[in-house]
């Protein structure tokens, strides 16, 4: 497979430009996508951390002020009833939070409840009492069991608490009874929206889920998750104590990019073991990476058809100089009389362009060299006659022709009569001029497509076309004229020479195998001729 130029230009900037885009896309994208990963990661990671910390001072500030209000000398013996109901609809009525506060006996018998719920109930079997008896305690977020249909529920959504409750304690140190509170689940969607609504500010689909550590139930989240199991990557991590982020599958097939944190309390508050995961979509969170993926993708594409057009022209403006050289040089080849031109564009078709036209001017000397030497070897150096191998050479062409045109050749084989009496008298210098005298004339005694040879001394051939019917008419005619032409007189130097000839013939039809032979009959019928009183001709039969 060959390619031009042009295309060759065009189709490699544009393969440049694409492969330098895919390195592009790779180069930036990976640095643009770890650049996103740490900003954005870094941010969600900071959020979960402070969503964390605030349902754990939270919580802190609220088993605080159950312990606080534990100390007061109201729960001391003897028990003043309707002054800790007092103080419990106090706090209540101060931090709505606590949906419910009641003062219980050591057995776990309500003796005072805000709005008297529960009054005389008893909850000695539920964790707020049994784990209260033995210390601060904060339980875990639970559906209300007891208080599910005695508080009122404008949402009609399952109530859910977190239990804190505290033993109190007489002078001496004996238990009095156990101050316990629930808590409604409800503030911390309060903290959720104080964390997730600047956060949606600047960034978009992100969700926030807080998931307990005793079942990988999600407390806090989307709509619709809430009281689902979770497990996952990020959450274990979440575990083991670590504030960062992490790109996971999330809980389906999309991918997630997630900040997280771990509750491990605050100051003397143990904390409950919340995880907390803040989570955007990876494809939201690495927006700008595809865009710019997507710009370069396009800016490259551009740029290849752009840069092939530029390629396709500057070609065409580098190969036109190449081009002209390969015209004429097909001109060349056609036999047309032109010059490989001298080009100074660039220096490389500068010097193609000098060393062809040397090489072109070299062959062609070569060429006129070889073709005189050629003519030299064909021809006779005195009379500028065919010689004998030129002879041969017209005879294979004028063989084939003859048979063709089923026509005859006749030769006619001559010598001159008196030549070396001229020699003897006048000089071989005069000899030559008086050979190349009647080589004129015997040209003239010829047709275009017929030949004289000069075979050597002053014996010469002369090839004939002649029809089949009267070739030896034909040849007799021309003979004839070959005699009285060679007979006329020449001038050479002021000296009168004259000199006659002999001639022998023999025809060469297209039934004969071999010309040598026809010309061995003419030389046999010379010889007659010149035994037989000379000047005259004489034919031997045909081949």
């Amino acid at each position: 497979m060959t390619f031009n130029l042009r295309t060759f230009f065009a189709s490699a900037f544009a393969v440049i430009i694409i492969l330098l885009t895919a390195l592009l896309i790779y180069v930036i994208g990976n640095q643009a996508t770890k650049s996103v990963e740490v900003s954005i990661g870094g941010s969600l990671a900071a959020e979960a951390y402070q969503m964390s910390e605030k349902l754990d001072h939270f919580m802190w500030s609220r088993s605080g002020e159950v312990e606080v209000l534990s100390k007061l000398n109201a729960f001391q013996k003897p028990l003043d009833t309707q002054e800790i109901s007092g103080l419990l609809n106090q706090l209540k009525s101060s931090l709505p939070v606590f949906t419910w506060v009641g003062y219980l006996d050591p057995k776990g018998t309500v003796l005072s409840a805000t709005d008297n719920i529960l009054l005389g109930k008893d909850i000695s079997q539920r964790p707020v009492f049994q784990e209260g008896r033995k210390g601060l305690f904060t339980g875990d977020v639970h559906d209300a069991v007891l208080l599910a249909k005695l508080l009122p529920n404008p949402s009609g959504e399952a109530l859910q608490f977190v239990d804190v409750s505290v033993p109190v304690y007489d002078k001496v140190g004996m238990l009095n009874g156990v101050l316990a509170a629930h808590l409604s689940w409800e503030w911390s969607r309060e903290v959720e929206k104080s964390i997730l609504d600047p956060l949606k500010e600047r960034m978009k689909d992100v969700e926030i889920f807080v998931v307990s550590q005793k079942d990988d139930t999600i407390l806090l989240g989307p709509s619709g998750l809430v009281g689902k199991k979770m497990a996952n990557e990020t959450l274990q991590k979440a575990r083991e104590g670590g504030n960062s982020w992490i790109v996971d599958s999330g809980s389906g097939k999309d991918s997630y990019l997630t900040g997280y944190a771990y509750g491990d309390g605050y100051l003397n508050y143990p904390g409950l073991g919340w995880s907390v995961l803040v989570r955007q979509p990876t494809d939201v969170a690495f927006a700008t990476v595809h865009q710019l993926e997507r710009f370069i993708i396009l800016s490259g594409l551009a740029a290849a058809v752009i840069f092939g057009i530029l390629g396709w022209l500057l070609a065409g403006w580098i190969a036109r100089p190449l081009n002209q050289i390969a015209k004429t040089a097909d001109l060349l080849s056609s036999g047309a009389n032109v010059e490989i031109p001298a080009l100074s564009r660039f220096k490389d078709v500068a010097i193609l362009s000098t060393s062809l036209r040397n090489l072109v001017s070299n062959l062609t000397k070569t060429e006129n060299k070889l073709s005189y030497m050629s003519d030299m070897a064909l021809h006779d150096v005195l009379t500028g006659l065919p010689n004998r191998a030129g002879l041969n050479e017209f005879l294979v062409h004028a063989v084939n022709k003859a048979k063709l045109n089923r026509t005859t050749l006749s030769f006619l084989y001559m010598d001159l009569d008196g030549f070396k009496k001229v020699n003897d008298t006048f000089g071989h210098a005069t000899g030559d001029v008086l050979l190349q005298q009647v080589a004129v004339r015997l040209r003239e005694c010829t047709r275009d497509n017929e030949i004289v040879a000069r075979l050597g001394g002053d014996e010469f051939v002369i090839i004939l076309h002649t029809s089949a019917s009267k070739p030896m008419q034909e040849s007799e005619v021309v003979a004839a004229r070959i005699i009285s032409k060679v007979n006329l007189p020449v001038v050479i130097g002021g000296d009168t020479i004259q000199v006659g000839c002999s001639v022998g013939a023999a025809v060469w039809t297209p039934d004969c195998l071999d010309t040598a032979e026809t010309l061995r009959l003419a030389d046999e019928a010379l010889y007659i001729s010149k035994r037989s009183g000379k000047n005259r001709i004489t034919f031997e039969a045909a081949c």
